[in-house]
């Protein structure tokens, strides 16, 4: 499936305007099982600080064991993230508050709103003290992160609160008036929900949560560095899967996805160039042995990421027109596939930079990312990241595990199982590798890549990993 923006004037972009060290040891301590119908309804009446609209349900379920068939989530915004074998977790019935602060874009559909920065908060009746905040990965809307992150997090007695970053869909970067705007406001609502989510299960459960944390993958992974960066002060840890990397000097996906745009073709063609092309790609980052993955990525992911992307921080590129031109050929006039980031004028840069990472983390982090990764390479991307954790010094709060023949999205697994294992798991042992150093000190295995075991079934990979 091809996916396409089509072009657009530039008098009707950007209409909308953008939205304005210590480690402590902590006992998370269930609170009581709410029993009767009409607690629950008066616990429901909770207003979330600085929301225009909300709406409540008390329900018997707040997994998507129930969820899907209530209608409080949207499995559209999570398919193809999760494994199918992946088990469901159930029993934790609950709140569930649905709503959205004060925005003026409108490219989120759900409930019928219309209406940008949407978020989900889940109160689980039987709480175990903590909180989990997470942004969504790629455009998607704020339960993204349901079957991934929200069931198991949920089962395991934290509350849970999610947002659409501010803007959705393949169009997000229309919402602001400067390149970078869209990108900044994730960034923004985040920082806005945690505040918010912190309040609610405040008033919801009697007492402040006693631990925050944040975790999220791709752009949601993004989010949990740049929030560990900015506002360390809101959060006791968090678990990055497989982070954006966003600096002004590179590398990111403006480097290397015009590269194999640009010689994926002759790859793919065959003949007396196909060894060269693949070498460039290799050079690019795109891992040998992930030549299998390259297809579909070609077709699905690179040209459409790029395009709307370097719309969003490099809109003068391809002068009036809007994402460039689909699949064009190099040498095509404004094709992404000779675009050059190092060339761009400074302007470019200053906009990265505004939404630039450092690695100064303040409070424990987790990245994992797999070997396999051919979105963002893993070269150009978290081994960068934990590099730059080193450089500033943030080194011992930093743990880092490559996992290998994971790739960027974990559905792909099913298709690939011979050759690929999920991340799901493993994103599962990292939180709770980061719940025993938060509650005891005790350090997490040494950063490594762990090991795809051999001779195991895909319904055992979905559901385990250990990293050590």
């Amino acid at each position: 499936m091809r996916l396409s923006i089509r072009p657009l004037p530039r008098s009707r972009r950007r209409r909308w305007p953008a939205a304005a060290l210590a480690l402590t040891a902590l006992t998370l301590t269930p609170a009581p099982a709410t029993a009767a119908p009409e607690a629950c309804a008066h616990r429901a009446t909770v207003r979330v600080p600085g929301a225009e609209h909300q709406r409540s349900a008390c329900l018997a379920e707040l997994t998507t064991a129930g969820t899907v068939a209530s209608g409080h989530t949207d499995p559209a915004d999570w398919a193809g993230l999760t494994p199918k074998d992946l088990a469901v977790p159930s029993g934790v019935p609950g709140v569930q508050i649905d709503g959205y602060f004060p925005d003026t874009s409108t490219t989120n559909t759900n409930h019928g709103w219309r209406h940008d920065a949407q978020f989900v908060i889940r109160l689980p009746d039987r709480w175990n003290g903590g909180l989990v905040v997470a942004g969504t990965p790629g455009n998607r809307e704020q339960y993204a992160n349901d079957r991934a992150i929200a069931d198991w997090v949920l089962s395991r007695g934290y509350a849970y609160a999610a947002t659409d970053k501010g803007n959705t869909g393949l169009a997000f970067h229309r919402d602001g008036r400067r390149p970078a705007d869209a990108i900044a406001e994730w960034n923004h609502r985040l920082t806005q929900l945690t505040r918010a989510a912190r309040a609610t299960v405040a008033r919801h459960y009697h007492r402040p949560p006693a631990r925050t944390l944040v975790t999220g993958m791709s752009n949601g992974g993004y989010l949990v560095r740049w929030q560990l960066e900015n506002h360390p002060e809101l959060y006791d840890g968090g678990v990055d899967w497989e982070g954006t990397l966003w600096r002004s000097g590179g590398p990111t996906l403006l480097d290397f996805l015009p590269a194999a745009l640009r010689h994926y073709p002759a790859y793919a063609a065959g003949g007396a160039q196909a060894e060269t092309a693949r070498a460039a790609l290799h050079a690019a980052g795109f891992p040998a042995g992930s030549e299998f993955l390259w297809p579909y990525h070609h077709q699905v992911y690179w040209d459409l990421t790029q395009r709307i992307y370097r719309e969003e921080l490099d809109p003068s590129f391809d002068g009036p027109a809007e994402a460039g031109t689909p699949f064009c050929a190099p040498g095509t006039p404004a094709c992404d596939a000779d675009y050059d980031y190092a060339s761009r004028p400074r302007e470019v840069a200053a906009a990265v930079a505004r939404i630039g990472l450092t690695g100064r983390i303040g409070k424990p982090l987790i990245t994992l990312h797999g070997t396999l990764d051919v979105l963002l390479p893993i070269s150009r991307d978290s081994d960068v990241y934990a590099r730059m954790v080193r450089e500033a010094g943030r080194g011992p709060l930093h743990r880092y595990y490559r996992i290998e023949d994971g790739t960027h999205t974990d559905a792909l697994a099913d298709t690939h199982p011979d050759r690929l294992r999920p991340l799901t798991p493993c994103h599962r042992s990292a939180f709770t590798a980061l719940e025993d150093w938060l509650a005891s000190g005790h350090r997490p295995p040494a950063s490594r890549t762990v090991p795809r075991p051999t001779g195991t079934d895909p319904a055992t990979l979905a559901n385990t990993c250990s990293l050590t």
